[in-house]
């Protein structure tokens, strides 16, 4: 579903670490990435614009899931940040193909800081993949 030429979207990236301390310290000290949401298990930071949050893996060498809202959010995942539309048009594109969902299409942080549609799902090769949107796009670090 390709967006029309100029159109600009961000990536959002998870990735496992082992250490969350040393993350924030490399993440927020050393390349300076302001600090959006966190949680014991995670920290979401701006990195130049574009989102990627740090999950605490505990090292066994399997796929993690991290309590996120309710769900286990699959780690490490790979995601873009869509406009609320665009979002919806490719959920309902995915449920006309029978997609399985690892989470369903719902809206996230309903009523706080960082409120957002999101869905997770997996590709043919069992990589995670997060499609969201932000209804304001200033949500998108808020804590």
């Amino acid at each position: 579903m390709p967006e029309p030429v100029g159109a600009v979207h961000r990536f959002h990236l998870a990735v496992p670490v082992d250490d969350l301390a040393a993350a924030a310290d490399f993440y927020g000290g050393v390349l300076g990435c302001p600090m959006g949401r966190s949680d014991t298990t995670w920290i979401d930071w701006d990195l130049f614009g574009h989102q990627v949050v740090t999950h605490l893996d505990d090292g066994a060498g399997v796929r993690v899931a991290n309590p996120v809202d309710g769900h286990d959010v699959p780690v490490p995942h790979f995601g873009v940040l869509l406009d609320v539309e665009t979002f919806h048009r490719l959920a309902e594109r995915l449920r006309s193909n029978s997609t399985e969902f690892v989470i369903e299409p719902y809206l996230r942080f309903e009523g706080q800081p960082g409120e957002q549609w999101t869905m997770f799902l997996l590709d043919p090769a069992g990589n995670a993949l997060e499609f969201k949107a932000f209804a304001d796009d200033n949500q998108v670090f808020a804590r």
